[in-house]
């Protein structure tokens, strides 16, 4: 090769970085310039979507563009995680969701249409919170061992349903520590099963706070326990189902945002930063206050490690259900 041929070889290669250095940088300051999206995994009126509806209107006014709060419900969050995981990481296509898609899930199925790991780039938690073993007022258990008591003089006569992998587990777990057959009934978002409770055609389910609270406080349920180590503070009359005597029982749920993998830095960082101002709005702080829900907030790094905690933690709890992925 000649010098002259080197030289020019070298000339290009520092054009093309520094045309690198100019465009990324000025992409990163265009952004946003029309409406980022958040998918939810979930029907409105689902925990995840009143919380979405909840930082958007703060991320909205700090990014000076609208936020489409846009629900994907369905195959237990598949559906939205696989959009999310195939939209073009540009940073106007935002995953809101749970630990249903990006820890339970891969323990549940078979085939999964995504990758929890690797498809997305975490950007930082929103909230943690717990569920609650609810029964319709008229029903005549009144207690946590009136349901385990009335489950083993009749295997598989009782049901529960669910509407989210949290919602199931917990139920799943409640049957396994107890050693009852309760018929498992699904749902694609937790306020479907809900009315199909208070309607009378299940008997009974582990709810998120979120959607059960004002159905509790309405008298419309009867909560018997409380699935978090600690009594909720919104409930603080109803014990906790380890107290009620289901020894070792702990189920909460997590929220946390993702972008699709390969989505730039800068835009991520962003994203991150808004959506952490976004948790101490007042909107969501209102969330939080009336859902028993925590505010949670992590770097992205924090939210990878965090995650693989919990994939390992879930399989354990579907592993020892017995419950044959399908």
């Amino acid at each position: 090769m000649t010098h002259t041929l080197i030289r020019k070889v070298r000339q290009a290669a520092v054009s093309l970085l520094l045309g690198f250095a100019a465009t990324w940088p000025a992409h990163a300051a265009d952004y946003p310039d029309k409406p980022i999206t958040f998918v939810v995994p979930f029907g409105a009126g689902s925990a995840t979507d009143l919380l979405a509806r909840a930082l958007s209107a703060s991320v909205t006014e700090q990014a000076g563009q609208a936020v489409v709060v846009e629900n994907r419900p369905g195959a237990s969050g598949m559906i939205a995680a696989q959009h999310v995981a195939r939209a073009r990481g540009d940073g106007y296509t935002v995953l809101i969701t749970t630990n249903t898609t990006q820890a339970a899930n891969p323990h549940l199925f078979k085939k999964l249409p995504y990758d929890p790991m690797t498809d997305f780039m975490p950007l930082t938690g929103l909230g943690r919170g717990g569920q609650v073993l609810v029964v319709r007022a008229d029903a005549p258990f009144k207690t946590v061992h009136d349901v385990v008591r009335a489950a083993r003089q009749d295997p598989g006569k009782l049901s529960f349903g669910s509407g989210n992998s949290s919602s199931r587990m917990a139920g799943e777990m409640l049957k396994q520590l107890t050693g009852t057959d309760i018929v498992w009934v699904g749902y694609n978002s937790n306020p479907n099963a809900l009315n199909d409770l208070l309607g009378g055609h299940i008997d009974m389910m582990v709810i998120d706070t979120v959607t059960g609270l004002s159905q509790i406080e309405a008298g419309r349920l009867r909560p018997l326990g409380a699935s978090t180590r600690e009594r909720l503070p919104q409930l603080p009359q109803v014990p906790t189902l380890d107290e009620a005597g289901i020894k070792g029982y702990d189920m909460g749920y997590w929220f946390a945002a993702y972008v699709p993998r390969g989505t730039p830095a800068a835009v991520a960082d962003a994203l991150r930063q808004w959506l952490v101002a976004a948790v101490g709005s007042q909107g969501a702080q209102d969330f939080f206050r009336h859902s028993a829900t925590q505010a949670w907030t992590t770097t992205a790094a924090e939210l990878d490690d965090f995650q693989k905690a919990e994939l390992r933690k879930w399989g354990g709890v579907v592993k020892a259900a017995g419950i044959k992925p399908e």
